[in-house]
Order: structure tokens, then sequence, then C-alpha cells
């Protein structure tokens, strides 16, 4: 059985005529026959009456005529389908992004994204970065950005801009108004911390071993899964926290967070866009990453235009 045999056979089944579904298909009413013979002995069923008044279903027939409808609108819409792929219409873009990528740089691309291309619908799915590396393994996004890096293989990761970390107090924190203090002082602190999966929470320990601090022996008053909830209780005052650049400017500026300069302490980290090895993008996933790259590949960290 082909899909030729089951057009024939619909443009018969649907005229009541050997000759006219001939016509329709642009071939001889002997070839028709002879498909339509061919689909009845592979079936080992008669799907055809001739009579008098035409060729009429049997009831094999129309259980057929059924199935062979779906199958070939399915096939006929194939073409169209992919055209609309192609072309970034009524097609769904799924996305993944770490915390500060998702609250803040994702967002921030995606009017500008909307405008270029209004017939995506994009679906931003966040976690951890780990996390991130989970959903783009299991195909559930198709490219993510993430907040560090990771010694994998089966991704491909494309560096971003550099995001300066800073350690913050609230505006009532007795260090709030402090001049620069020394590395020293942290141990006699208590923090907020950010869950092991994130890619924050990796950057911070990490430079924090290399400035020859032990992050264990730090009192860790509370550990959050949420830049958000990590910026909220230090605003309240439980401890202070070391906080991307990015997700503070806000807080900054009203006042509710101050910077506290740590002597001989700098945290910094590339986000990342990251993709499958070797796995070819669709069009609306590489237009957002051509989009990503282009507003966060640069000298300085500066604002998406929208």
């Amino acid at each position: 059985m082909n899909l030729k045999q089951l057009e024939i056979f619909l443009a018969v089944a649907e005229s009541g005529s050997f000759s006219k579904g001939a016509e329709a298909t642009f071939i001889t009413q002997s070839t028709v026959s002879q498909h339509i013979a061919a689909l009845e002995n592979e079936l080992g069923i008669k799907l055809l009456d001739r009579t008098s008044r035409g060729a009429l279903l049997t009831e094999g027939g129309k259980l057929l005529l059924e199935h062979a409808h779906r199958v070939v609108n399915g096939v006929r819409e194939i073409e169209p389908a992919m055209r609309r792929f192609s072309g970034m219409e009524e097609v769904e873009l799924r996305i993944g992004g770490s915390n500060i990528p998702g609250d803040y740089m994702i967002p921030g691309v995606l009017p500008l994204f909307i405008a270029r291309h209004p017939g995506v619908r994009l679906t931003l799915i966040q976690g951890d970065s780990r996390e991130i590396l989970h959903k783009l393994a299991r195909e559930e996004v198709e490219i993510g950005i993430i907040g560090s890096r990771f010694d994998e293989d089966a991704f491909t990761f494309t560096p971003l801009n550099r995001d300066e970390i800073k350690l913050m107090a609230g505006r009532n924190h007795p260090l709030a108004a402090a001049n620069p203090i020394d590395t020293d002082i942290l141990a006699q602190q208590e923090f907020i911390m950010r869950e092991a999966g994130s890619g924050t929470a990796k950057t911070i320990t990490e430079a924090l071993t290399a400035a020859g601090i032990v992050p264990g022996t730090l009192t860790v008053r509370a550990i959050l899964g949420s830049n958000e909830a990590v910026k909220q209780t230090v605003a309240g005052g439980l401890g202070l926290s070391f906080l991307s650049e990015i997700s503070v400017r806000k807080e900054l500026a009203r006042g509710d967070l101050a910077e506290i300069p740590v002597k001989g302490l700098t945290i910094s980290r590339h986000f990342y866009l990251v993709q499958r090895s070797g796995r070819e993008l669709s069009p609306a996933a590489n237009a957002m990453s051509e989009l990503i790259k282009g507003q966060f590949c640069r000298p300085a960290m500066e604002h998406p235009q929208s």
C-alpha cells in the first residue's frame, strides 16, 4: 500500500466513479482499476462494488475511507507545516534559563525577538544551571542560558558577557555604610546562599577558595533556591549574600540594598549560551541565539535594546 493508491481510492470513493476518479488523478481508468485491485488484494477485502449506480463503497471500503482521509490529509499538511516552520510561523520555541538569565536577560530580549518574529510562541523554562543542562539533554528545551560552564562534551557553550558578583547587605546592616572590609571579617558574618546547583553558588565557592577563604567556615543562615528569595531575605536584614550585579540594580538604586566592597576579592563569571553539540537548531532557536549573542557578546554588560 502506498500514498498514490490511497489518493486514487479516495478519488473513486468520493466521486462514485472509476472514470471520474481517473480524471481527478490524471491517469487512465484502467490504471485506476489496477491500483484498486492491488489494494483489495493486499488487504484481502473488497473495497468497491461496481453497480449501475456507480462505484459504491463496501463496509470494508468505508473503514478504509475513514483512515485514508486521515493519512492523505496528514501528508498534505506536511509541506505547508514545514514552510511555516522554516518561516517561523505558528511555531513554539522552548528555551531554558538559569535564575539570573531567566529573570533578567531573556525577558530583556523578548520584546525585540517577538517584534522581529511575531509567529513564534516562546516558552521559558527555568531551573538552576545543572537542571537546564538536564532539560537540554532530554530535549525539553532547545537552547539555554546558564551562569556556569561544565565539563560536558554533549553541550556547546558560547561565552556571553561577564557578570560581576557583589557582596550585598540590607540598608540597615551594620556594614552597609562601611568602607571596604578585609576578608577576615567575612568569617564573623551570617550569610544567605544559593543552592549548590546554581551557577552563582559554583562561582562564589571557587572565588572564595581562590582567595584563601574556606566556604565551609562561613556561617550560613539559609540556603534559598532563587535569586529573588535571596534578595528579599538580605533586604530584610537576615544576613549578607553575594549577588549578581545584573539582578540588584533596582534595589541598589532604591537603597534597599547596599554593596560592601571586600579587599582583594573580585568575583565575576561568564554567562553561557548552551546547546546540544552536533545538533542543528530550528530557525526560531537559531534566530534567538543570534539575537542573544548580538545583545550580550559585548565588551561590557549593557541593557538589551528593545
